[in-house]
């Protein structure tokens, strides 16, 4: 098949050092911190649709609070990668989260690590909440984040380099309009080009309104090498991510 979407592209190139580039990602420590949040707002224990699943890292630590789990990603390579973790127990997909199917009714979906980000065209952001809010049971919550102007200064900027364990190499090549690029190159890893949009908040709850989806739950994530913070009080020029939490209807308040 050819690879025509660029976020397909790019992971299918990224999926085989993909766990070792992101060693220092710490689910365990997001998901601590985040998970009480959801249950502020109305979060159940039960089933989970993980999309953008990547290779699975985020699925063990729901397995082993009791979640079923049900995971898709537009990367058959990353997609591997992530049975090869969860040989058995995870229903996993190849699709694109535009074009998701409905799997079932479920209590949670996520699209975690910036998947919204590489939604490119003007209309796919709505056609992909749609789609999972599609998924949700009656009360069920959809949970995405967005990349801040601040984290794509930071990491896109032209000229912007980061060396991951002396091996490969992030370098970023700067914005065009409302989109960013980054190379990754290095060994065992084809070079490639990584395009994301940068999604404002008013952006985002306007194409929740017109998916169906109302606000929840809005929070600033920072995080370093002392910890990570979530926060009310966002800021799209000081946290490094937007968390979204929404829920079907347009009558729900943030």
């Amino acid at each position: 098949m050819e690879l025509v979407d660029p976020a397909q592209q790019a992971y299918e190139e990224f999926a085989g050092v993909y766990d070792r580039f992101t060693s220092a990602n710490d689910y365990e420590l997001w998901f601590g911190a985040l998970l009480p949040r959801l249950r502020e707002v109305g979060l159940r224990k039960g089933a989970l649709l993980d999309v953008a699943c990547g290779t699975g890292k985020g699925i063990g630590p729901m397995l082993d609070r009791g979640w079923q789990v049900t995971a898709c990603d537009i990367s058959a390579a990353m997609v591997e990668k992530a049975i090869e973790k969860h040989p058995s127990g995870v229903t996993f997909d190849v699709c694109d989260m535009r074009d998701l199917p409905v799997y079932g009714r479920f209590d949670l979906v996520w699209a975690l690590n910036e998947p919204i980000n590489y939604l490119l065209g003007d209309g796919d952001l709505v056609r992909a909440l749609a789609a999972m809010a599609a998924n949700l049971s009656d009360g069920g919550l959809l949970l995405f984040d967005c990349n801040t102007a601040a984290l794509f200064r930071a990491n896109f900027g032209a000229g912007v380099e980061d060396t991951r364990d002396g091996t490969w190499t992030w370098r970023g090549l700067g914005r065009k309009g409302d989109i960013y690029e980054a190379e990754v190159s290095g060994p065992g890893v084809a070079t490639h080009v990584h395009r994301e949009r940068y999604r404002s908040v008013a952006e985002v709850w306007a194409a929740m309104a017109e998916a169906g989806l109302s606000p929840l739950l809005t929070l600033g994530q920072t995080d370093d090498d002392r910890g990570l913070w979530l926060s009310s009080d966002w800021d799209d020029d000081r946290d490094h991510k937007i968390i979204h939490v929404a829920g079907k209807g347009t009558d729900r308040l943030n």
